[in-house]
């Protein structure tokens, strides 16, 4: 996998200078049916990324945010899932959490991954097997030193009630790009990810692989493994942990979100 690794950094870093490049001269937002906002810059690493996999792995499916679903990737064994800009609305407001997230998917599973936040320059990559680097370097994961460490739940349920009973012992932020939220998990910065909304695999595919590369755990909502690549690419939330939180953590986590579940959604607390 040495190999679809480089090109993918290859790519990856030169869809970065290009996101750099357009935030600097500008560039235009549209509106996509669904009303979510889509950008130029997220139009320009899209095709960066798939050049590349038509030029170099044409033998492999493809799924992105920013392409249309073309279901013969359901034939292949090998398909690459890509978010061209995961938090586009990060992007349009200038917040430094915005990141591109790619990977290779074989039968299913993670294989190779990345995941870049332009603003910041750190690339955190991925190969099976072969641990977590960050812009090449292993990275180590320290005991953590913070006792109320921080856990990212959805922008969406920031400033509710869902979980407010997680107040009580942790401190909470919102998730502005899950891509960059479980970048942070993989290496320790944050304690965990959560989120029970509905998520598409390409929100996921390179997180995943970076997390358990990095000794965490991650899985949906429901406490299910994720799988990738299926006929709809839509997950179920997110559960993710770093390898360093104190071991009840996934439970309470696991518990929160079989609560959310099971109940109506809360009303939102006025701002």
């Amino acid at each position: 996998m040495e190999q679809e690794l480089a090109l993918l950094v290859e790519a990856v870093r030169k869809a970065g200078a290009k996101v750099l490049e357009l935030v600097r001269d500008g560039f235009e937002v549209q509106t996509k049916p669904d009303r979510s906002p889509v950008t130029t810059v997220d139009h320009e690493v899209n095709r960066i990324l798939y050049e590349m996999q038509r030029r170099e792995f044409p033998q492999d499916g493809w799924l992105s945010e920013e392409s249309p679903d073309d279901p013969a990737r359901l034939t292949h064994q090998r398909v690459w899932i890509v978010d061209p800009i995961d938090g586009t609305k990060a992007l349009i407001n200038r917040l430094p959490e915005f990141t591109i997230s790619a990977a290779l998917i074989e039968r299913g599973i993670p294989i190779v991954g990345a995941i870049l936040n332009p603003s910041t320059d750190e690339l955190f990559t991925a190969v099976r097997g072969g641990g977590l680097y960050l812009n090449g370097s292993r990275v180590t994961l320290a005991p953590p030193r913070d006792f109320n460490a921080v856990i990212m739940i959805s922008g969406k349920d920031f400033g509710t009630d869902r979980w407010s009973t997680l107040g009580d012992t942790t401190r909470c932020r919102p998730i502005y790009s899950i891509a960059n939220a479980m970048a942070l998990v993989a290496a320790g910065r944050v304690r965990a990810a959560f989120t029970v909304e509905p998520m598409n695999e390409w929100d996921l595919a390179a997180g995943v692989l970076l997390i358990e590369e990095g000794g965490g755990s991650v899985s949906d909502a429901a406490g299910n493994p994720l799988m990738f690549n299926q006929p709809k690419p839509t997950l179920r939330g997110v559960i993710a942990v770093t390898a360093t939180a104190d071991k009840d953590l996934r439970a309470t986590l696991q518990t929160q979100a079989d609560q959310a579940r099971s109940q109506p959604e809360r009303k939102r607390t006025a701002p």
